[in-house]
């Protein structure tokens, strides 16, 4: 090595995606203190099922930061992880747009899309390395 710095490509379409996986991930947190709140003040719930439902939405959190934190480090391999976890929102928020509310699933389709958009964009591809 001759001390030279490694070449670094910006993309700000990246960076705005990983700001998006992170705000997904905020979300996911929210979720699942909401839901921890339901388990503890609900009198009739099915703790085994509320259980369940609590700690995969708390999976869900850790997964999204994982993958948000290997694409914001410009980890190739993180972003098919990414586009799976835009795919798993884009589902949801077709079943909101369907029985409802409607408001929340437009946005999910939105965010899920913007999302996906800006990490496959070829700026992206090249920050990544994988043009």
């Amino acid at each position: 090595m001759t001390g030279e710095k490694p070449v670094t490509v910006d993309a700000a379409t990246l960076d705005w995606g990983v700001r998006l996986l992170y705000l997904q991930c905020a979300g996911l947190v929210a979720l699942t203190a909401y839901l921890i709140v339901l388990d503890l003040t609900s009198g009739d719930i099915a703790v085994a099922v509320a259980a369940a439902l609590t700690v995969m939405s708390a999976l869900a959190a850790l997964a999204v930061f994982a993958v948000a934190r290997a694409l914001g480090r410009r980890s190739a391999r993180a972003r098919g992880p990414a586009i799976v976890v835009q795919l798993f929102l884009l589902a949801t928020g077709g079943f909101l747009l369907q029985i409802g509310p409607q408001w929340a699933g437009a946005g999910l389709l939105a965010l899920a899309t913007l999302t996906a958009l800006l990490i496959l964009l070829p700026p992206s591809s090249r920050a990544l390395g994988v043009d």
